[in-house]
Formats: structure tokens, sequence, C-alpha cells
């Protein structure tokens, strides 16, 4: 490669690295603390996938969505999960109109979902039937009405709620849809310190606001990039180890088929590739690390498998085994 041509590639490096820099700082100008949960949803973004956050109500998840979307300069929208939406509710609905000369004709009237950035609210609430509207558009970025296709704008990310403490009166999401996020993202409690600094800043007179940081086209610019990182063949052999070493057709630990009803498919090694080469692009690097793979493990693998009876019964919890399957293939970190 010529010097110009490495001054040209070092350049768009740099470039590129200032922009994301740009959006964390317009992301933490309204959300305090909560450093692993922005970086996970930024990074799901980057990676051109949808994320699920599981939270308890009140710990700014709405605010998060709205933050990330005036950050990125994205169309975003918010839709309200409750049992009696119907998928016409989110996709749309044909008209029908009629002209002053009496002819008549069906037109589409789009939904919510043609957005480029949409707030599933509380998705678990609504029937199983409307989750469904969402698969064809988080898989394949279109949705097809009376025969037609429509495509959504591009880029097109839903990031999803679910409080996970209120059960009663809602519908867990089926393993395909839950398959098609990327991350699921946990959502904590903050800190003491971080709590305090809530309250003295969001009940005064200013209040915490995001920063616009990107520009049109240009969050496609960085997802291009994050694409277009090199993976080492040690990362690659370590997401397949772990990954095969979670199902119980392919592990080597004849325990774990006690364990694991059924384990991640290969969306789960997409997903943690992915995710990984956006995590290390947030820390300013050019290539993921298997420290990369180790943080995005949980959320890229946790609603991608499901325990035993008998292991939910002796405590077992997913992401407790997880870690377990980590630390075997990838060695601790």
């Amino acid at each position: 490669m010529s010097d110009l041509n490495i001054d040209m590639a070092m350049a768009r490096i740099d470039g590129a690295l200032e922009l994301i820099a740009g959006v964390r700082a317009g992301v933490s100008g309204a959300i305090l603390g909560q450093e692993r949960v922005i970086d996970l949803t930024l990074a799901t973004i980057l990676a051109g996938g949808h994320g699920l956050l599981v939270g308890a109500p009140g710990l700014a998840k709405t605010r998060l969505v709205e933050a990330i979307g005036v950050a990125m300069n994205l169309d975003w929208g918010r839709v309200q999960f409750t049992p009696d939406l119907m998928p016409s509710d989110i996709i749309g609905a044909e008209v029908l109109d009629q002209a002053s000369n009496g002819a008549r004709r069906f037109r589409f009237l789009k939904g919510p979902i043609f957005k480029s950035l949409v707030m599933a609210d509380e998705i678990n609430r609504a029937s199983p039937r409307t989750q469904s509207a969402l698969l064809q558009a988080m898989q394949e970025g279109e949705v097809t009405v009376s025969g037609t296709t429509y495509d959504l704008p591009q880029p097109f990310h839903v990031l999803a709620t679910q409080n996970p403490i209120e059960q009663e009166g809602t519908y867990p999401l089926p393993e395909a849809q839950l398959d098609r996020f990327l991350l699921q993202i946990d959502v904590p409690l903050p800190e003491r310190e971080t709590e305090r600094q809530i309250l003295l800043a969001t009940t005064g007179k200013d209040q915490l606001s995001a920063k616009e940081a990107l520009r049109p086209g240009e969050l496609e610019s960085l997802q291009e990039f994050v694409r277009i990182m090199p993976v080492g063949a040690k990362i690659l052999d370590a997401v397949l180890d772990l990954v095969r070493s979670a199902r119980p057709q392919s592990t080597t630990d004849p325990k774990l088929a006690d364990l694991v009803a059924w384990g991640p498919g290969p969306r789960a090694g997409q997903a943690l590739i992915k995710a990984a080469k956006a995590r290390a692009f947030l820390r300013g690097r050019v290539s993921p690390t298997l420290d990369d793979v180790t943080l995005v493990a949980r959320p890229a693998l946790c609603h991608r498998m499901a325990l035993t009876w008998r292991a939910r019964a002796d405590g077992l919890e997913i992401a407790s085994l997880v870690d377990q399957l980590v630390d075997e293939a990838l060695g601790p970190q």
C-alpha cells in the first residue's frame, strides 16, 4: 500500500472515530451513568441490528432511545404496545379514497413502523399476532400488506423495551422473534452517586438534553466502517468455540445436555462478531479483541438459549451458565 493510500485510510479512521466520539457525547448529555447500557445500545445500532432493553420502569429507557435518535439524527417514533394493539396499528393499512369524479381506489396509509428508529415500548404486552408484525420488518427491512411489499427507510432499527418485573397480562416473545434482536441489554438500577446526580439534574430548572452529532448519511458511513473491520482468525475460532459449546448437540461437555434445552443458532455467532466489532470501534480500535467478545457474550447469548426444567429447579441462571461457557471457551479475561 502506498503512503498516499495509508494516509487516506488513517484520515478516514480518524474521522470515523471523531464522529462516534461526538455521538457518545451527544447521548451522554441526556443520560447520566449507564455507560455500559449506552455502549451496548450504540453498538447495536452501529452493527446494523435491533436491541431489546430489559429493565424496571423509570430507568430512562425511553429517554435513551430518544437521545440516540437525536444524537444520530434519526427520524424516530414510539409505539406503546398494549393487548388491544393490532398489526395495522404498527404497519399501516389500506384506506378507500374516493375522487371527485366518483372513482375509488385503495391507498396505503403508512404506520409508525416507517421510521428510521422505532421504539417498541413494553413489546411483550401485545398479542403474538401483533408481535409477529415486526418479524418481517426486523429481518428484511420491508413489510407486505395485501400482497404489496413496501420498503422501510434505511437505516432501520427497532429498540424494544420489556419490564422483567410485572408479567401478568403479558405474552412472552417467541424464540424466532428474540433471535432477531442482536442484543438483549439489561438496564440495572443506578449506583448511589449516579442516582444523586440524577436527582440534582432532573429536579431543578435546567434539564438534560441530547445533542445532534451526525449529519444525514453519516450513520450509514459509520455502519459501513464497522462492517469492513477485519476479524482475526483467533477471534473467529473463539466465537465458534463459544457458540458451539452452548449447544447440546455439538458441545464436548456431556453435562450440558442436562442443563440446556436449546442452544444458540448461527445468528448468535453473527451477533457476537458484529457486536464485538462495534464495541471495539466505540473504544477507538479498528479490530475486535477477545475482551470485546467476552463483554458482549451475555447480551448476545442469554436470549438465544433456554435452560431445562431441571436446571431451573436447581437454581441455575442462564447468565451464570454463559459466563462459565465464556471462561471455558475464551479463557478468563
